[in-house]
């Protein structure tokens, strides 16, 4: 079985509520085909504000393991957690099964029963048995990804 999708290096690491501004050149950036140039109007941007709704309740936890790849998750990306929401279908959660190790997969609902899917076929859905116990830590709602410069 392939080995958990969350590293959790000692404990999660709450967000302070500190704001972060940072300069934003521009309002978006071509991905595309270049435009010409233009003059840029920077503003600065609260990154608090941008990635978390709820501070005394958000944590970041660095991923380990490629189960949410086709998520755009990735080995060694960094997850902004929200403990305060709640976790719907659908929704790519952190998961404890049976006081284990953390784990980050989509959450799925259906007829009463509860499962943990990867975003890797190569990985198989977890399904609560009889008498384990699954604990939804808390909801992902932005991943932050380190390029190498």
């Amino acid at each position: 079985m392939p080995s958990p999708a969350l590293l959790l290096p000692g404990h999660p690491v709450p967000i302070a509520a500190v704001s972060l501004f940072l300069p934003l050149a521009g309002d978006r950036v071509q991905a595309g085909f270049p435009s010409p140039a233009e003059d840029f109007n920077c503003k600065r941007i609260d990154l608090t504000e941008q990635l978390v709704q709820h501070p005394q309740a958000t944590f970041l936890l660095r991923v380990r393991g490629d189960s949410m790849r086709e998520a755009g998750i990735f080995d060694g990306d960094v997850l902004v957690v929200d403990r305060a929401i709640r976790a719907a279908h659908g929704h790519i959660v952190v998961a404890v099964l049976d006081a284990g190790d953390f784990t980050v997969k989509h959450l799925v609902k259906r007829a009463g029963q509860v499962r943990l899917v990867a975003a890797n076929p190569t990985y198989p859905d977890i399904v609560p048995r009889e008498g384990q116990t699954l604990v939804i830590w808390g909801v992902v709602t932005a991943s932050i990804k380190q390029f190498k410069a």
